[in-house]
């Protein structure tokens, strides 16, 4: 046995390898060598595939929504490309680099590659991570070998796609030497990058990142990456070119209104807008497969073709809602329906029938609750569901509301006609629970704006300069989504009065938010709403013209308004009501005094409950439940309930009452009263109401 296993080593060791790895200075390509010496010499040679960097069959064209940002990029890149001779005579270095950021799905990669096909010149296309290796320096060397690469292929463009991950910041950002060194290595290779090296042949740099703010700081300076584009959120104008350039290629409905659904789409980025696409033709192919599965024979002549062509027609455009359960986006096709269609059908469709088979107008809107933005995701704006139908009473408040931020978003040009451009912002205060946070989003929503919703005290952190980096961030998002709507929440503890019992940092806070509403930053198409429970603590600054210049008392509703506001949270929520309901006594019941909307919300679900009680279960088993056996489990008290249907009663909304107690006393309304009339906000509500008369 040990001989054998001498023998194995022997025999092992004398076979002997080695694996050599050289670099064509013609081609560029890398070849691998493999050697093996063993009473001989045995090579296997191994070439790495070259890449492919002709330039990308798209073009300009094939892009919609984007014109302001492909003029720039023909600016600074066409031309540089097209014409060196120029910057040469002249002595103007061209720009080296553009760096591309946005939202995810907005376009950049897309914008990058299209405009490498329009100029028709080389394009290297590199993910960023791809960059990094686990060896030590090989990373740097894939740098090198790629602008080297590049100066070889001049002129052309190179694009870094996520280029955030290899370039963070070096000061806190990067936590290995590995990653500094990449960012030093990336640095020299673009400073290399001059007309003198490259023969005249510009190489030009492109970048793209969704977070700007996190590449470090020598990247972004002049020199390097020159310019920085940002793609913002498009807007219905830019949704709807979008749309119509998707579907150029589709077998669409001439009857399509493309300018009604880039109104249903407000946030969507163009991946959303092509999922949408993608999505409505899956429900069109749902549909074929239903209707032509539902014929029992398979045509043979063309005079069967067309008279099942028109049975076709006929259930396509008669049975609208068969065509809405069986098209839908979440369900898949039931097997039955695909097998049914394979036999009817073994061999592909004719022509004649194919001719009749195209995207609906109905299979956009069926795709299109099931297509969630991108932007949502990112912690982007959105724009919320409540509507002025869910809002009731407050009819002065939001005649304020509407002339203050709806009507300016949807006709600009009234406003831009008598001198008003910039937007103002308005401030909500009242006691808790009038709703103030559910106007806000009636607004956005009636408006089709954007909406960021933020608390106050979740934008403050421990840490110096993050509170003002949060503050900094949303009005960046905003910018990315306008029109949009941001909404402060209990702005008192954003920024609170700046005396000298103020802390260092709350002052900063407090200054970059001004700043960001009055400062150098453009803000354009960005409406502030704020709210709070204590105006007379928020610093007098922001409440200057300009900022947020209106203010608004919302107080507690009376007799009237309690009543509308009861009637709309039960036809909003689908309470079903006994014909013994009378709100109007409710209302007058002393016990509903300072009732906010919030309580007769919870008035509403308490009565709800009770009813539910009362079905499940028998009054005299829940007394004796609670009375002697605690043990006992509920569960069993619903067995044998019938299922009749619940209705809530005037008796349930009875005890409701004796269950819910106001959340303003008759103190904090007296204080609000004072603080109102103090404030002198009293005589803008009534000249509101005048102009509504």
């Amino acid at each position: 046995m040990n001989k054998r296993i001498t023998s194995t080593w022997s025999k092992s060791g004398s076979v002997s390898e080695s694996i050599t790895e050289t670099d064509d200075p013609k081609t560029g390509e890398v070849k691998k060598s493999k050697k093996r010496s063993k009473e001989g010499t045995c090579k296997v040679k191994r070439q790495k595939i070259k890449e492919d960097r002709s330039p990308p069959n798209s073009s300009l064209k094939s892009l919609g929504g984007m014109d302001d940002v492909v003029a720039q990029l023909m600016e600074l890149i066409g031309l540089p490309i097209l014409h060196p001779e120029i910057f040469l005579s002249t002595g103007v270095e061209p720009p080296r680099g553009v760096l591309l950021h946005g939202p995810p799905g907005c376009g950049k990669t897309s914008i990058a590659n299209a405009l490498a096909g329009e100029l028709q010149v080389p394009f290297i296309s590199i993910s960023a991570p791809s960059v990094v290796s686990g060896m030590s320096g090989e990373s740097e060397k894939k740098i090198r070998d790629l602008f080297d690469e590049a100066r070889s292929l001049a002129p052309c463009l190179v694009f870094f796609d996520e280029i955030d991950a290899i370039t963070p910041k070096r000061d806190g950002g990067a936590q290995r030497e590995m990653e500094r060194r990449i960012v030093a290595q990336l640095l020299t290779s673009m400073d290399e990058l001059t007309m003198e090296k490259t023969n005249g042949k510009p190489v030009i740099i492109i970048g793209a990142t969704n977070r700007p703010d996190s590449l470090d700081a020598a990247l972004r300076r002049a020199g390097r990456f020159d310019r920085e584009i940002c793609l913002n959120v498009p807007n219905e104008v830019s949704r709807l070119h979008i749309l119509k350039k998707m579907s150029d290629n589709l077998k669409i409905d001439g009857a399509i209104d493309f300018a009604k659904l880039a109104k249903l789409t407000p946030g969507f980025v163009g991946a959303d807008l092509k999922a949408l696409v993608t999505a409505a033709g899956t429900c069109a192919i749902k549909r074929i497969f239903q209707t032509y599965a539902n014929i029992k024979s398979t045509p043979t002549t063309a005079t069967d073709s067309s008279e099942d062509n028109m049975e076709i027609d006929e259930t396509a455009n008669g049975d609208e809602s068969s065509l809405k359960n069986t098209a839908n986006m979440i369900d898949p096709l039931p097997l039955s329906v695909v097998q049914q269609f394979i036999r009817n059908y073994p061999e592909p469709l004719s022509g004649e029938q194919l001719s009749l088979l195209s995207i609906k107008y109905e299979d956009f809107l069926k795709a299109l609750p099931t297509i969630q933005p991108t932007a949502k995701r990112e912690g982007f704006a959105t724009v919320p569901d409540v509507t002025w139908a869910n809002v009731g009473a407050l009819q002065r408040v939001r005649l304020e509301l509407n002339m203050a931020i709806v009507q300016p978003i949807k006709r600009p040009e009234l406003y831009e006609k008598v001198g008003i451009s910039a937007p103002g912002g308005v401030l909500l205060w009242g006691p808790p629970g009038c709703g103030k946070t559910l106007l806000a989003k009636a607004v956005a929503n009636e408006s089709r704006a954007n909406f960021i919703s933020i608390k106050g005290p979740e934008l403050l952190n421990k840490y110096v300069g993050e509170s003002e980096r949060s503050i900094r961030q949303v009005f960046t998002r905003a910018r990315a989504s306008v029109p949009c709507v941001i909404f402060f929440d209990e702005l008192d503890a954003l920024v609170p009065r700046r005396d000298t019992s103020l802390s260092e940092s709350s002052s900063r806070v407090v200054n970059t938010l001004l700043t960001e509403l009055d400062g150098l930053n453009d803000r354009r198409g960005i409406f502030v709403i704020g709210a709070t429970n204590r105006p007379d603590m928020i610093d007098p600054a922001m409440l200057r013209p300009g900022r947020l210049d209106k203010t608004l008392f919302i107080e507690l509703p009376n007799t009237e308004e309690k009543l509308d506001i009861i009637k709309t949270l039960t036809k909003s929520h689908g309470t079903p009501l006994s014909s013994d309901v009378d709100f109007e006594e409710i209302i007058r019941n002393e016990k509903c005094n300072n009732f906010s909307g919030a309580d007769l919300a919870a008035l509403v679900r308490e009565s709800s409950v009770l009813a539910l009680k009362r079905k499940f279960f028998q009054s005299e088993e829940i007394q004796s439940v609670l009375d002697n056996d605690l043990d006992k489990e509920f569960e069993d008290l619903s067995v044998g309930v019938s299922g009749e249907e619940i209705i809530v009663t005037m008796s349930d909304f009875r005890s409701a009452l004796r269950k819910i107690k106001p959340s303003v006393s008759d103190k904090d309304r007296l204080k609000y009263d004072r603080l109102n009339k103090k404030m002198g906000l009293t005589e803008e509500m009534k000249d509101a109401e005048e102009m509504k008369q």
